[in-house]
């Protein structure tokens, strides 16, 4: 007997965590004896990473394409326009097709919503019992247009959040100013220093291109009505959740904390012995190489077969190695961690390369990790690109630590993944991760320090290489934790109960 139906909207092609939870999440819930409906961004053709066919695979998906488009931004036509027009972003990515969501205006977001109103209604949204929208989009209003009567589920990833406290510290100089922050987007020079801003004002200005956030303003009033309008908002973590009250002015009462599942089955702990791992090893760095440098293009950085030596001691004995896992956004810290690495090698009982796992081909903010390294020579840095998501539970038994020194991490899923793996995670005490890293008193599963200080992420990387026993302890003490408390099965029932007390009311 099917429990239920439940329409899921997901607005961008697959890329980031969202779209992993969304995959994750619909097939337990197919599972549990719901019917799913997914309607998805798409990007490429089929077998690419972004394709939604190939990546929901097995699951019932209408797709939205942009590869048009993308193909009109290519050759400089309008690609904000059209039946299906380029999803928006959170981040403001210069160069990139898809612009941050406060430099659209009124007719390009009614492209948007128009364009998602078609293809929910060819997702078969008109017959579902609930509808459950990823992220705050114009996915919202496209509902509200045409399903109106339909109990809406919202769930918080974190960028929606972020782009919104961007947003509001932006007004908050335009107001001290004096003016608006579309005034203040459309002067044609920085503001002067005739009023006083403080110093992390100050680089706030510094980073942001105000010209994109011309349309801000009306973009925060109409993700907050969005919101509103939801039966219940799903946040991934407690830090997230007070975000969204403060952010959104939603009572607390419509807020449900849940965190991401993981794949236990998928992300197991796989010993592997030095051949194997080091046979690895040489097919993401040497053989197939998919790391890339400021040009963005995958392959631009490549290893000699040499240069693999420094994955095992004199004896040829496998060493311990660190593992980084993410894209090059500014509050992932990439580079800090790269300066980190740096400070603790000198330190370490024995060499223990860093290995940085992904990276989307083209994209970072701020510097980038690999320029970084290479300028301020710091040996023992690899760049494995970004890989397939079912590469990454070998590319994580390869290792012995996770750290990622992310400041406001919204969640952290790829640590849960870590950490199902049997790896201790190094962290800071900022954001999801302290809702799961050292949560035991008696039983530690990795190490906090403190946001932005480079020293004390330093001193934890110097701990988990040097202290073998206490590392071991930790990841069998992560591993327990995260496969008794965060796996997808037992997830899934506290979605099941939000449903259906959203389609109660």
């Amino acid at each position: 007997m099917t429990a239920g139906r439940v329409g899921m909207g997901l607005m961008f092609s697959p890329r980031g965590g969202s779209a992993q939870v969304a995959r994750y999440l619909s097939r337990a819930l197919g599972s549990a004896g719901w019917d799913v409906r997914l309607a998805a961004g798409s990007l490429g053709a089929a077998g690419e990473p972004t394709h939604a066919a190939t990546f929901f695979r097995g699951l019932h998906v209408e797709p939205a394409d942009y590869t048009p488009a993308r193909e009109r931004f290519e050759h400089g036509a309008d690609h904000l326009a059209g039946p299906m027009p380029f999803h928006p972003s959170f981040e403001d990515r210069e160069g990139a097709p898809d612009p941050v969501f406060a430099a659209l205006g009124p007719e390009q977001t009614e492209a948007q919503i128009e364009a998602w109103a078609a293809v929910l209604e060819r997702a078969g949204f008109a017959d579902v019992d609930l509808i459950h929208l990823h992220h705050l989009t114009p996915m919202h209003d496209a509902v509200a247009r045409r399903f109106p009567e339909h109990p809406v589920v919202t769930h918080l990833h974190g960028t929606d959040l972020k782009m919104l406290d961007r947003i509001g510290r932006l007004e908050a100089i335009a107001r001290a100013r004096g003016t608006t922050l579309a005034a203040l987007a459309g002067r044609t020079q920085r503001p002067g220093s005739g009023t006083p801003i403080s110093a992390d004002q100050a680089e706030l200005l510094e980073r942001t291109r105000l010209e994109q956030y011309a349309h801000g303003s009306a973009w925060a009033v109409r993700l907050s009505a969005a919101a509103a309008r939801s039966r219940r908002i799903i946040c991934i973590s407690p830090h997230d959740a007070s975000e969204a009250v403060r952010l959104l002015g939603v009572p607390e009462r419509l807020i449900e904390v849940i965190p991401n599942g993981v794949d236990t089955d998928l992300f197991a702990e796989t010993p592997l012995g030095a051949s194997e791992r080091l046979d690895l090893l040489r097919r993401w760095l040497v053989d197939d190489p998919q790391g890339w440098d400021e040009s963005g293009q995958p392959g631009s950085i490549r290893y000699l077969p040499q240069q693999l030596e420094a994955f095992s001691d004199p004896a040829g004995n496998p060493i311990p190695v660190l593992v980084f896992v993410g894209r090059f956004l500014a509050f992932k810290r990439v580079p800090l961690l790269v300066r980190a690495y740096a400070r603790a090698r000198r330190r370490l009982a024995q060499p223990a390369p860093l290995v940085v796992w992904g990276g989307s081909p083209g994209e970072w903010e701020g510097e980038h990790p690999h320029a970084v390294a290479q300028r301020e020579s710091v040996d023992g840095v690899f760049f494995t690109g970004w890989r397939g998501h079912d590469e990454l539970p070998l590319g994580l038994s390869a290792a012995h630590g996770f750290v990622a020194p992310s400041v406001n991490e919204p969640f952290g899923q790829v640590f849960l993944e870590a950490m199902s793996c049997g790896l201790p995670v190094v962290a800071t005490r900022t954001g999801g991760p302290p809702s799961f890293v050292n949560t035991v008193p008696a039983a530690p599963n990795g190490w906090l320090v403190e946001p932005d200080d480079p020293g004390a992420l330093a001193d934890a990387l110097v701990a988990l290489v040097n202290s073998p026993d206490e590392r071991a302890a930790r990841g069998r003490n992560a591993r327990a934790q995260v496969r008794s408390r965060y796996a997808w099965d037992a997830v899934v029932n506290r979605f099941t109960a939000i449903y259906r007390s959203a389609c109660s009311r």
